[in-house]
């Protein structure tokens, strides 16, 4: 940050400052983040237009960053309203940038403000760590407006930071994430490779990495959106080049691309489901399965279906790390096939379970699912699964006691990259009972009822010692986290029931 000009923390207080001035007029984050993306998109684009760029960009005149800075009043809220619609047509990143666009700030003397304040800075001189610092932060304040729903797309950084370090990415290898929501792996595994720290990256390495390692899928327009700009603003990919984040639902179909690396959050939420409309005109959703050769087994269990896609995805000698729900760890039928295959076909090494408390969305009990892929054996891959206890007698809350990084470090070390036929448990039944870091042998896995994965060994203090129970607020939490949980499972209950 010492490069940085000194106004760096004014340019992030005005881009701030102005999102809370648009709230009073009823313009969400969400909304606000949009806008800001266009604009800041026509604005950089630009930039590149003039020297010492001087490059040809494929963005008619009359739609330019020049054509929004000589409007003002009504004429400028149509032009814009004109030039959203127009540039949704276009072409590679730019078109899907502007899909489905639509102007949110209906007072022209806000949104003249705005592109004023847009126009007053030199953003492709600008470090990308202040750029990616605003465009973040308002990613995170996005995922925090709950009315939103859009704290489903965004997993939390110091998690997915954790995630990249114990995987530990490569130069020259590709990444993919099937569900990406705003890009956060992507970012993660960027800064990781770029990292001097980590490594020296050769003109070509880094060439690689800014066009050729990112392959990912996000059906949301919306969310699309954002990460194309997320990565745009992160040096990722190039104004004028094809969209590396597809708009496909990527369990359709195996596209035959094999990745070096899946990391991914799949999307919360059970059931993979389409919505028609019934002979009567009611709205009706169907439970949606998904018919692939490369699938063990046929679930409208969407987790499944994403465990069972990662493993395609891999090369033969690839490595994924999956955000998962429990009820992948222990549920029957398709589970306990999906487990079965996974235990046999990869090295599924590692598992870190995650407190509650630590997700936008309300409720959630997940896991990180660490495997390697492996050619085809008769004998299982798997010989011992190690298992990091991180949720029982931890509290987080994303207010008061938010998940930082330091927070996983012990998981990190205990994951030992460098050398992972040299962990050390440092649990123990006489020595330390209390011990996180626990491992099981495919043999006691495969005894258990179901092939279950959800294993747990520690005592929950806060059930036994009732003089030192959690503050009330943290119990209540917890309460509602849960009855949050169930009533989830029940909706998803009665909606296979009713076929609605």
């Amino acid at each position: 940050m010492s490069n940085e000009p000194s106004n760096t923390s004014g340019i992030i207080s005005k881009v701030w400052s102005y999102c809370n001035t648009l709230r009073d007029d009823g313009v969400g984050y969400g909304d606000y983040l949009e806008q800001l993306t266009y604009l800041l998109f026509l604005k950089m684009a630009d930039e590149f237009s003039r020297p010492p760029h001087n490059r040809k960009l494929p963005i008619p005149k009359e739609y330019n960053w020049e054509s929004l800075t000589a409007k003002r009043g009504a004429e400028l809220e149509s032009h814009y309203t004109t030039l959203l619609r127009e540039l949704s047509h276009s072409k590679a990143i730019l078109g899907q940038i502007f899909i489905k666009s639509q102007n949110k700030i209906q007072d022209p003397a806000k949104l003249f403000k705005l592109i004023d304040m847009i126009d007053k800075e030199q953003w492709t001189m600008m470090g990308t760590d202040v750029k990616g610092k605003i465009y973040e932060g308002l990613l995170e304040k996005n995922a925090e407006d709950t009315k939103s729903g859009a704290g489903q797309y965004f997993t939390p950084r110091p998690l997915i930071k954790a995630m990249v370090a114990c995987v530990q990415p490569q130069p020259m290898k590709s990444i993919a994430d099937p569900a990406c929501g705003t890009g956060g792996f992507f970012l993660a595994a960027y800064d990781y490779i770029s990292d001097s720290k980590n490594f020296t990256l050769t003109k070509e390495q880094k060439e690689f990495l800014k066009n050729s390692s990112f392959y990912g899928n996000e059906i949301v327009a919306g969310a699309r959106r954002l990460a194309l700009m997320n990565m745009f603003l992160h040096n990722i990919g190039d104004i004028d080049s094809e969209t590396f984040i597809l708009p496909t639902d990527s369990l359709v179909a195996d596209t035959g691309l094999r990745v070096d690396y899946v990391l991914t959050n799949p999307p919360f939420g059970k059931k993979s489901s389409m919505t028609f409309t019934n002979e009567e005109g009611e709205q009706e959703k169907e439970g949606l399965t998904y018919n692939r050769q490369d699938f063990w087994a046929t679930t409208s269990n969407k987790q499944l279906n994403f465990v069972q896609h990662i493993r395609t995805l891999l090369k033969t000698s690839g490595k994924a790390a999956v955000v998962l729900p429990d009820n992948v760890l222990f549920e029957g039928g398709a589970g306990e096939t999906v487990r079965k295959k996974i235990l046999e076909t990869t090295d599924l090494h590692t598992i870190l379970r995650l407190p509650t408390g630590i997700f936008y969305a309300q409720g959630v009990k997940a896991n990180v699912l660490f495997f390697d892929n492996k050619p085809a054996s008769k004998d299982p891959w798997t010989s011992e699964v190690w298992i990091y206890d991180y949720r029982t007698n931890i509290r987080h809350t994303l207010k008061k006691s938010p998940l930082k990084f330091e927070d996983l470090e012990e998981f990190i070390e205990c994951y030992n990259s460098t050398n992972r036929h040299k962990r050390k448990e440092t649990w123990h039944p006489e020595s330390n009972p209390e011990g996180r870091w626990r491992k099981f042998t495919y043999e006691e896995i495969v005894s258990r009822d179901k092939t279950s994965l959800d294993i747990t060994w520690l005592k929950d203090k806060s059930l036994a010692d009732l003089d030192n129970l959690p503050d009330p607020d943290v119990l209540a939490n917890d309460i509602i986290e849960n009855l949050e949980a169930g009533i989830e499972s029940f909706k998803e209950i009665v909606v296979t029931i009713n076929g609605k």
